[in-house]
């Protein structure tokens, strides 16, 4: 398929750049195979049915983006320059892949001081990359980045106003446990505890991965063919409960929806056997139209970037056509879009009886 089948047009004005407050009352344009519905995200209840099971990505998005500055002795004195990070993801050397602006004010070997408690030394730069070096580890680098650090909010949002300390809340799940997104799983970002528990009183159950969703997610796709896409790899993992719960529900006749491309993402990578499986690396998998779904009866999803693999995923799960109509329908309606906009509950036709 071609890149320009997953196009539209969409308004500037329909692009979030905060979400609803509270967060369970952002609009849920439920899609019951062709059938569309505009409801609310608290009428979930309304569409699940006891012996159903939500997976949730507990990924916890970090502060990853940070403001420092370089010092440097010149024949002119000392001068310095504003270096502005945003960390990508930990190496297995102790470094951290960073996106630097500029990097090309900074030596290597050169020190990058952001605060009092956060440094860190340039030791290599790769593929437009640096490599830094922290002067702290563990719980003390945790605790001098969530001082220093911003959230690193897509560039969509980021291009209209900066991050600021609401977005610290904002821009994290409830539900976040396991520290190395530097982006959120975004559709997950519409549970509020209060829903979570009136799901939980009406039997609907729940299973937790991880997919630390990386910058990779915004990255374009440049190729006309799109079979020609090279997908960037995260981190993820699947434990061997949350395999036995996502077995046992399919067993018993329940739908697994995951919540969010990055769950369906990851329960579709190990499973790629046929059964899920416990299953923990680095996935790319690329999900496009003809992809057999293995353990996916439905999604619960944010609306996408045009041309995005994320909207060939979409496209993979209900159809290209449908999903033309389904976004059709929520621009007439002014949805609001992307990470911070409304949401959707895709089912398609093949659903088990109840």
């Amino acid at each position: 398929m071609k890149l320009s089948d997953f196009d539209f047009d969409l308004p500037e004005e329909l692009i979030a750049t905060r979400p609803a407050n509270p967060r369970s009352s952002a609009r849920l344009l439920v899609a019951d195979g062709a059938v569309l519905h505009d409801r609310r995200v608290t009428d979930l209840t309304d569409w699940l049915r006891p012996g159903d099971r939500l997976v949730l990505n507990d990924t916890r998005v970090i502060p990853a983006r940070l403001s420092g500055v370089r010092h440097r002795a010149s024949a002119q004195g000392a001068v310095q320059a504003k270096i502005e990070v945003t960390l990508l993801e930990p190496r297995g050397d102790g470094t951290w892949s960073a996106l630097i602006k500029p990097l090309r004010k900074l030596k290597i070997g050169e020190e990058v001081i952001f605060t009092d408690a956060l440094r860190a030394k340039l030791e290599a730069v790769e593929d437009g990359q640096g490599h830094l070096r922290f002067n702290c580890t563990g719980d003390d680098f945790d605790a001098a980045l969530n001082a220093a650090g911003a959230m690193p909010l897509p560039p969509y949002i980021a291009a209209k106003r900066a991050a600021d300390a609401q977005d610290m809340t904002d821009y994290q799940t409830v539900f976040a446990r396991h520290a190395g997104a530097v982006a959120a799983p975004t559709a997950s970002l519409h549970f509020d505890e209060a829903l979570l528990a009136a799901l939980a009183a009406q039997g609907v159950e729940f299973s937790h991965v991880t997919l630390h969703v990386g910058a990779g997610t915004f990255l374009p796709v440049k190729v006309d063919d799109i079979s020609e896409h090279k997908m960037h790899a995260e981190w993820g993992r699947v434990s061997a409960k949350a395999a036995e719960e996502i077995t046992a529900t399919r067993a018993a006749g329940g739908r697994v929806i995951p919540v969010g491309t990055t769950a369906l993402r990851l329960i579709e990578t190990a499973a790629r056997g046929g059964q899920i499986t416990a299953w923990e690396g680095d996935t790319d998998i690329f999900i496009t139209p003809g992809f057999e779904f293995n353990v996916t009866d439905g999604l619960m999803t944010n609306f996408h970037l045009p041309k995005s693999t994320l909207m060939m995923l979409v496209s993979a799960l209900m159809g290209v056509q449908q999903v033309k109509d389904i976004y059709a329908h929520a621009i007439a309606e002014k949805y609001r879009f992307f990470s911070y906009g409304d949401s959707s509950l895709l089912l398609p036709k093949a659903q088990k009886p109840a």
